[in-house]
């Protein structure tokens, strides 16, 4: 491949030489070119953007306690009700602070009971006369601190209790698991986020586009936001929200575009293309082979009324396709512009036209 490219390249080379050492002129061997008639048209100045289907919501689910990871029960890309089971913790160390809370308040309430009973107790004594204030109020202090023990031992039962459910993580709305940040097995602290969900509702299509576009933006455009892969699927969106700060290091401004219920086809992730449409104008279309440089300008061959010459005339490109250059200056309704052989033109070169392109 590389010989056949070097032979073609060192032919064109040869082959310019031979045309560089011919006078100009009709004394000259002509230059077979092909040409195409150029025609104004309606063209629609639009901008293209690349971006992704993200969702409107999106949640961060992490355990509330520290622990180790006992069960997973979901991954990316499963969908998921709300309260459905996510992972879970090994609970032996809940459970033990349960027990151990529960034996607490068992003990808490014998104590509370023992002294009411020497409440009432000291109560009798004293009205019949047989015991002292002091043993009395005593009695009366004992009540009241094992009462207090008691609440505080119902307290830290509850904080066991809720510990041990915490154990579980269970999503918070209906949704798709986008992220998974931690597996079975790993010890992962309290808050660490270990699921992100992308909660089932409208959908953005998000863009990241270079501030200086928006100085041409005077008020907010309706844009067109389409599969990169089907363009046939495509639907009306409107910018909902314009990060107030640009991206230091791409110079990019977040932007993202409410389109409501998604297609099926746009899913989660998939890449889209937006689209906005600007002023119309009258353009001529022509082949990307048709371009030459003229003073480090742009420029195409135009032939000459005679159909036997060529001059080099600048032009205004307004925009290039994948094949195609959108000339919105240079040229007229009806003009031959050569597209094929134009490099070997020069000015002065006789020309041959052995063809003609549809424009």
């Amino acid at each position: 491949m590389k010989l056949l490219l070097s032979l073609i390249a060192a032919s064109s080379i040869a082959l310019s030489l031979a045309f560089a050492n011919e006078p100009a002129g009709a004394g000259g061997r002509p230059v077979a070119v092909r040409t195409t008639t150029a025609r104004l048209v309606p063209h629609t100045e639009a901008l293209a953007l690349t971006g992704e289907i993200r969702a409107r919501t999106s949640s961060q689910l992490s355990f509330r306690i520290a622990g180790r990871i006992a069960e997973r029960f979901v991954d990316v890309g499963d969908h998921v009700k709300k309260g459905d089971l996510l992972a879970r913790l090994d609970p032996n160390q809940q459970q033990a602070d349960v027990a151990n809370a529960e034996a607490a308040l068992s003990a808490a309430e014998a104590g509370a009971r023992q002294a009411t009973s020497a409440f009432d107790r000291q109560k009798t004594l004293l009205d019949k006369g047989f015991t002292t204030q002091s043993a009395f109020d005593a009695a009366t202090k004992a009540v009241r601190t094992t009462s207090g023990v008691v609440e505080s031992a119902k307290a830290a039962l509850d904080i066991a209790r809720a510990n041990l459910a915490y154990a579980e993580l269970r999503a918070d709305a209906d949704g798709v698991v986008t992220a998974r940040n931690a597996d079975a097995g790993e010890v992962v602290a309290a808050a660490r986020p270990i699921f992100v969900i992308a909660v089932d509702g409208p959908r953005d299509a998000v863009f990241d586009v270079y501030e200086q576009l928006f100085l041409s933006i005077t008020t907010l455009p309706d844009i067109t936001v389409g599969l990169v892969k089907d363009p046939s699927v495509a639907v009306p969106g409107k910018v909902r929200e314009i990060s107030p700060t640009v991206e230091t290091r791409t110079g990019t401004v977040r932007v993202k575009v409410d389109i409501g219920r998604a297609p099926p086809a746009m899913s989660l992730g998939a890449p889209v293309t937006g689209r906005i449409a600007s002023r119309e104008t009258r353009a001529v279309l022509l082949p990307a082979s048709a371009l030459n440089e003229k003073d480090g300008g742009a420029a195409v061959w135009v032939v000459a009324t005679n159909g036997a010459s060529a001059e080099l005339r600048p032009i205004s490109i307004v925009a290039y396709t994948t094949d195609r250059i959108v000339v919105d200056a240079g040229l007229a309704d009806g003009d031959r512009v050569v597209t094929s052989g134009g490099k070997l033109l020069r000015p002065g070169a006789s020309l041959e036209i052995v063809g003609e392109d549809a424009p």
